[in-house]
C-alpha cells in the first residue's frame, strides 16, 4: 500500500477533503493531491502527521512478504519445479522413516 493510498483512506474515514486536511496540517493541498495521485511519496513523518490529522494512528509492523512476480517458483522452469517438488517429497519421506525408526 502506498503512502498516497493511506492518506486517501484516512481522509475518507475522517470524512474530510484534501483542503480540510491541508488546513489541519498546515501543508499545501496540491502536495496532498500529488501524494494521493502517486506522483510523489510523502516521508514517513509526514504520512504519520497526515493520518493523525484524520484522527487515526499509523501502525507499522513486519510480516511475511507477499510473493512478487518473477520470484520463487515462478522463476523456475516446469522441469525445475517438478525436480524441486520431488526433492521435497523425498525429504519428507526420509523424515517420516527416521521418525518411525526412533519410535519403533
Amino acid at each position: 500500500m502506498t503512502g498516497g493510498t493511506l492518506i486517501r483512506e484516512a481522509r475518507r474515514r475522517a470524512g474530510i477533503t484534501q483542503a480540510e486536511l491541508a488546513r489541519r496540517t498546515g501543508l499545501q493541498q496540491p502536495a496532498i493531491a500529488r501524494w494521493e495521485n502517486g506522483r510523489a511519496e510523502p516521508s514517513l513523518s509526514t504520512l504519520e502527521r497526515l493520518v493523525a490529522a484524520c484522527g487515526l494512528e499509523l501502525r507499522l509492523g513486519l510480516g511475511p512478504a507477499e510473493p512478487e512476480a518473477g520470484t520463487g517458483l515462478q522463476t523456475l522452469s516446469p522441469e525445475e519445479r517438478l525436480d524441486q517438488l520431488v526433492r521435497t517429497v523425498r525429504f519428507i519421506e526420509e523424515g517420516r522413516r527416521a521418525l518411525a525408526r526412533t519410535r519403533g
